[in-house]
């Protein structure tokens, strides 16, 4: 599975950074998070209740950042384990561009699943994963600049995701990841 968008965040880059970085904004953006709790500088883990077609569970995900270059990009690699209704993993890699507008967001998600999740089929996931990632984008948008965002449209064929707001995709993308590979958006 693989995802990737772009959204203008009308604020300084070092603020949009500051707040993938912030536990609290991020439980705050994505949708059925029941914890994130930050165990290292640069690893956390979350539980996020969510439902993929059919399949409904609290997923539990293993976050970590690496390839971090302050305030300009990282890689946040998932594990995600869901019980019964499967696991996924994957990387999302956030990148932040300063703009006269703001702050340019771009992401790409590489993520995979198994067990039931994968029974669902793949453009199940990838609706439900695409919907999961515009709604923490436009929650982590609201807070860090209420009715600044916008999503950037693809420059390349169908095939890039595009998608509204953005987070520590991740986390969202992210917690997207682990469900981009079934919470993606993103510290």
């Amino acid at each position: 599975m693989q995802q990737s968008g772009e959204y203008l965040i009308k604020a300084p880059r070092d603020a949009v950074w500051q707040a993938l970085n912030d536990p609290d904004v991020l439980a705050r953006s994505i949708d059925g998070c029941e914890s994130l709790t930050q165990l290292t500088d640069s690893s956390w883990q979350a539980a996020v209740k969510a439902r993929i077609g059919p399949v409904s569970a609290t997923f539990n995900a293993d976050l970590e950042i690496t390839d971090s270059q302050p305030p300009e990009s990282y890689r946040l690699n998932a594990s995600i384990k869901g019980g019964a209704a499967g696991h996924g993993k994957g990387t999302a890699d956030v990148r932040l561009e300063e703009t006269a507008d703001g702050t340019r967001l771009s992401y790409d998600v590489n993520g995979s699943v198994g067990g039931k999740l994968a029974q669902v089929g793949s453009r199940m996931v990838d609706g439900a994963v695409r919907k999961m990632g515009d709604d923490f984008f436009r929650r982590f948008s609201d807070i860090v600049a209420p009715g600044g965002a916008e999503r950037v449209p693809p420059a390349e064929p169908a095939s890039r995701y595009e998608s509204s707001g953005q987070g520590r995709i991740w986390i969202i993308v992210f917690g997207l990841l682990a469900l981009a590979a079934a919470l993606a958006l993103l510290l």
